[in-house]
């Protein structure tokens, strides 16, 4: 069973919340411009409507119904409080201005990337929003404005109070972007976080085609190398629905190689194959198999705006001079292509690989304040 704060709220307990003032000047937003509503579980929120809310704002699929739902059920980190915040301009019809998701997590900075940016808040608990398995955090979509990015952060605020906790913020949050202006017109404070990566795949034609737009020239010849080698040493792929993958062979690699770049359990075994069962169609495996044993393995999200290749790992004890890694990051591109989509998302970490391939950097930033 998962702890809740003493403080807490009872299960599935819907509040409503007047917005307390802002850390940054109070000029966007009056407490009465936003109605929110607090939910202690994603199932007290129609689905339709959280989803609604998710498609007029371009939301990844990190904020799906089905994506939250299958996180509070499995979830892949230790949370001690989950929120969501739904919140609605007053007078205004249609879905709701904005939907979040906010955590406990009792580990506030798996990736250690949070102490440097805000070193007063080392160590301490912080209501988050979204989780650290979201690369791609929002207060709203692309027409997020200071006053829904004051009233959302001074929900966090009471919220984060009624915990007892100290902390609050939003991470994650793509520097330049909607978010990031909302929330620094707002006069929040907005620091350097991490990076993501990722290629526009508009117009692009072929693997081959977006590598030679951006990739190094070496690169090009070693992904060319390891996929003709591995092809001549009986390597094959499949592209599987959850239902149909071999879930727990790919949460062991996913852990392992978490495992190896020092974020342990970030893709824990045991939870993470039930996570990724209750996604449905919102992901897919590639599995890619060596005599029929599973040596790379990539779980694919996917919304109408972006191919993400969120999770994976590989296992290097293979027949043949060639990087199963490689393998997988030449097979999730041309997966990305056939379906069309027009954003390859390649996560965060191993920079000098991607970036050697061909993907950009994209800074991400963190908003934290004392609640």
């Amino acid at each position: 069973m998962r702890p809740e704060s003493a403080t807490a709220g009872p299960t599935g307990v819907t509040r409503s919340f007047t917005p307390v003032p802002p850390i940054g000047p109070d000029r966007f937003a009056q407490p009465d411009d936003y109605r929110v509503e607090i939910h202690d579980r994603i199932g007290a929120v129609e689905p339709a409507e959280w989803d609604a809310a998710v498609r007029a704002g371009g939301l990844p699929v990190f904020y799906a119904h089905r994506f939250l739902a299958a996180y509070e059920r499995y979830p892949l980190a230790a949370i001690d409080a989950f929120r969501y915040l739904v919140l609605r301009r007053r007078g205004a019809p249609g879905p709701p201005a904005a939907v979040l998701p906010a955590y406990l997590p009792r580990q506030p900075d798996p990736l250690s990337c949070l102490a440097p940016a805000y070193p007063l808040a080392a160590g301490q608990p912080a209501l988050l929003s979204p989780s650290w398995h979201c690369y791609d955090g929002h207060l709203g979509g692309r027409d997020t404005g200071p006053g829904l990015a004051a009233a959302a952060v001074s929900a966090l605020r009471g919220l984060a109070r009624d915990l007892g906790v100290g902390w609050c913020g939003v991470v994650n949050v793509r520097h330049g972007g909607p978010t990031a202006a909302a929330l620094t017109a707002a006069g929040l404070p907005l620091l350097p976080l991490s990076e993501r990566y990722a290629a526009d795949l508009r117009g692009v034609s072929d693997l081959e085609d977006l590598q030679l737009r951006g990739a190094r020239p070496r690169a090009r010849v070693n992904l060319r190398r390891n996929r003709r080698r591995a092809y001549e040493n009986d390597v094959r792929s499949a592209v599987l629905p959850v239902g149909e993958a071999d879930l727990a062979g790919v949460a062991a690699l996913c852990d392992q190689l978490a495992n190896r770049y020092g974020t342990d359990r970030f893709y824990p075994v045991g939870t993470f194959e039930r996570f990724l069962a209750e996604l449905g169609p919102c992901a897919q495996v590639l599995e890619v198999r060596q005599h029929g044993r599973l040596i790379a393995a990539g779980v694919c999200l996917l919304d109408e705006h972006s191919f993400h290749s969120w999770a994976g790992g590989a296992d290097y004890e293979v027949d043949g001079n060639f990087s199963p890694y490689y393998v997988m990051f030449g097979e999730s591109v041309e997966l990305a292509l056939r379906l069309g989509l027009p954003t390859f998302e390649g996560g965060r970490g191993n920079p000098d690989f991607k970036l050697r391939q061909g993907l950009s950097a994209r800074r991400l930033d963190a908003c934290l304040v004392p609640s």
